[in-house]
Parts: C-alpha cells; sequence; structure tokens
C-alpha cells in the first residue's frame, strides 16, 4: 500500500491511522504487512462504504485537508468501490 510523499512522515509517527482507497476490489487484507521505510504497516480493518461516507472529518483523519483533496488521491485506476483501510504502523515489521 503506498502513500503520498507528504502523508508518509505522519503515518509512520502514528498520526495517521485510516485511508480511504478508491479500487474495484480489494487490493490489501487484514493481517496483511505492507512495507513502509524502515516498517511497515499492518491492516487492522478494512470495510466498504460509501461515498457519504467519506467525511470531513474522515479526510482530516486519513491526512487530507478536505474530500475534494482526499478524493483527488484515493482514485486508483478505474475503481469505483470506496474502502476505508485502517491500520498501524509497525517500526520492526518481522
Amino acid at each position: 500500500m503506498m502513500f503520498a510523499k507528504h502523508l508518509r512522515p505522519r503515518v509512520m509517527s502514528g498520526e495517521i491511522t485510516c485511508s480511504v482507497r478508491i479500487w474495484q476490489s480489494p487490493r490489501v487484507k487484514v493481517g496483511g504487512r505492507y512495507r513502509l521505510g524502515a516498517g511497515a504497516i499492518e491492516v487492522t480493518r478494512i470495510r466498504e462504504i460509501g461515498m457519504d461516507g467519506i467525511t470531513p472529518d474522515l479526510a482530516r483523519r486519513s491526512g487530507f485537508a478536505g474530500v475534494v483533496d482526499l478524493l483527488k488521491t484515493a482514485k486508483h485506476g478505474r475503481g469505483e468501490k470506496v474502502y476505508l483501510v485502517e491500520f498501524v504502523y509497525r517500526a520492526n515489521p518481522l
């Protein structure tokens, strides 16, 4: 799972613990670990939400200034399903 460069330090500090993704189908799984910096994020939950679930508060929790800012980054390819991915950062992923 990739993050915009400006979000990476906040993910690694634990400030950001969720991400909204727009995919055709999930690209991560619960329990999966995805390398980031010297550590990895571990997905703790993933669930499909509606577009109306993308609130200004959720956008801020995901590291963005607002919903429009988040949506510019969240869409990947032809995806139309909205997923909320929750995770923890593990400095020592092993």
